[in-house]
């Protein structure tokens, strides 16, 4: 399927700033809907607090901006007018802020995605949604696991290829995060049952890569990679055993162009590296040391409310469907990521 306008929300984000750069180099339109307020609230070690968005505008001096909230219905109705896809990555993307401010984390990511639904609706436009594994809640935690040296496994092999689409959402803690996101969730998949909208939902695991700014609360491969090559701590919660399945971000980039080019009307998809791709913080801390000969500084806190111990996406439904897998492994990716950091090291002093 080939666009002519694309709408990404979140577009000055990590995420979003990849999809916009791979459908720029498509020779879409593409229109970044974005308020700018989480490079401010996050990005607290960058200089330039928009960063992505300068790095877009320097290599694709086509591409737009449209500063607005997803929450003013209004605005976000005349900024999506025409559009053939909106790509949803905007949200409130943290746990932990979400426990501290559920109302603003419920306005963002579920009245947000609600008015996104409604603009495509007035427009036909394809909405792909960047939904979360947290939709699943503590449910996860109830599957047993195997304990090793240096990592938790399930140890139900029903599980053996991850956690599958069916999996339930009920009769479980999800947390604020998890609950606004599963709203929209399932908002996204009504629109498509009702309205005939063409919808996609991924249910996306760890996604990391260069342009990441992690911290502390959010994208944790991102964050280490960060603290240790810039000699900040790092603190682990829990014994560092969790686990969870990585995926680089031209390759999740990748499966959202295939489900564009597809004939399918509407996914509900879990996304992730599976479990060919998988590191627990432990891991990932021996991995860092292993690309820059810096072992991290290392604290260890109390278990955090609403921690997954572990969490493998069962990517066969994506794979299987797009004709889409990972290319990336860990390792490579990872050493991708640490080499643009020491390549950037200015913005994070």
């Amino acid at each position: 399927m080939t666009t002519s306008k694309t709408i990404v929300t979140g577009g000055a984000g990590f995420i979003g700033s990849h999809v916009a750069e791979h459908f720029l180099n498509k020779q879409n339109e593409v229109v970044l809907c974005d308020n700018l307020s989480r490079t401010q609230a996050l990005d607290k070690f960058a200089k330039h607090q928009s960063y992505n968005w300068h790095y877009l505008l320097h290599n694709y001096p086509k591409v737009r901006l449209q500063q607005i909230d997803l929450r003013n219905s209004l605005a976000l109705e005349s900024a999506v007018k025409g559009a053939d896809v909106i790509i949803h990555a905007a949200g409130q993307v943290a746990v932990t802020t979400s426990l501290k401010d559920p109302r603003a984390d419920f306005e963002i990511n579920a009245l947000g995605t609600f008015n996104v639904l409604e603009a495509a609706r007035r427009n036909d436009s394809t909405v792909l949604f960047c939904s979360t594994n947290k939709v699943y809640g503590e449910n996860v935690n109830a599957i047993a696991l195997r304990e090793q040296r240096r990592r938790y496994n399930f140890d139900d092999l029903r599980y053996v290829d991850g956690i599958p689409e069916s999996f339930s959402i009920d009769q479980t803690a999800h947390s604020p995060y998890g609950s606004s996101k599963l709203s929209a969730d399932a908002y996204v998949q009504d629109y498509a049952h009702t309205y005939g909208l063409r919808t996609a939902v991924f249910r996306m695991s760890c996604i990391y890569g260069e342009r990441q700014f992690g911290v502390e609360d959010q994208g944790w491969v991102a964050w280490f990679v960060i603290a240790s090559l810039t000699g900040r701590p790092i603190t682990i919660y829990g014994d560092g055993k969790q686990v969870r399945d990585v995926l680089y971000v031209k390759d999740l980039v990748s499966a959202f162009d295939r489900f564009l080019q597809s004939s399918i009307k509407h996914g509900v998809f879990n996304m992730g590296g599976g479990p060919e791709n998988t590191l627990s913080l432990l891991e990932l801390v021996g991995m860092i040391e292993k690309h820059t000969g810096r072992r991290p500084d290392l604290k260890h806190e109390d278990w955090r409310q609403a921690d997954q111990k572990v969490y493998i996406s069962d990517i066969r439904r994506v794979s299987e469907s797009l004709g889409w897998k990972p290319t990336v492994s860990p390792s490579d990716g990872v050493a991708r990521l640490v080499r643009w950091v020491e390549d950037n090291r200015d913005l994070f002093s």
